[in-house]
């Protein structure tokens, strides 16, 4: 089963298990995130298609660590006038270790299976 999930103005195809690198996140280290904007699910099954988002289904994770990317050279440059800058630049990030990846049906058969 996967999902692909929008946060922080980008899409990630997620499945649970997957450790995936998103743009810093306010919350803690070990601090559960939860994330809402789901835009496809597939199971082995079907396929939910969501417009613009599918109803009822959630992605948690755990957040690992917060960090920063490899060091980017920014360069700038104006011909025959002698101006030359060099900046560099680390993006920040946040670690995400995806736990579970939580549907509609999913919670029904929970239900029947406790049911029973």
């Amino acid at each position: 089963m996967y999902a692909i999930i929008e946060a922080c103005g980008k899409q990630y195809k997620v499945s649970k298990g997957d450790v995936v690198f998103f743009e810093k996140l306010d919350t803690e280290e070990g601090k559960k995130v939860t994330f809402k904007d789901v835009v496809l699910v597939s199971d082995d099954k079907k396929v939910q298609v969501g417009n613009p988002y599918v109803k009822d289904v959630k992605v948690e994770g755990k957040v690992v660590s917060h960090g920063k990317g490899k060091k980017i050279l920014v360069f700038k440059y104006k011909a025959k006038k002698n101006y030359k800058r060099t900046r560099g630049h680390r993006q920040p990030y946040t670690k995400v270790e995806i736990t579970a990846i939580k549907t509609a049906t999913a919670k029904k058969e929970a239900a029947e299976e406790k049911a029973e």
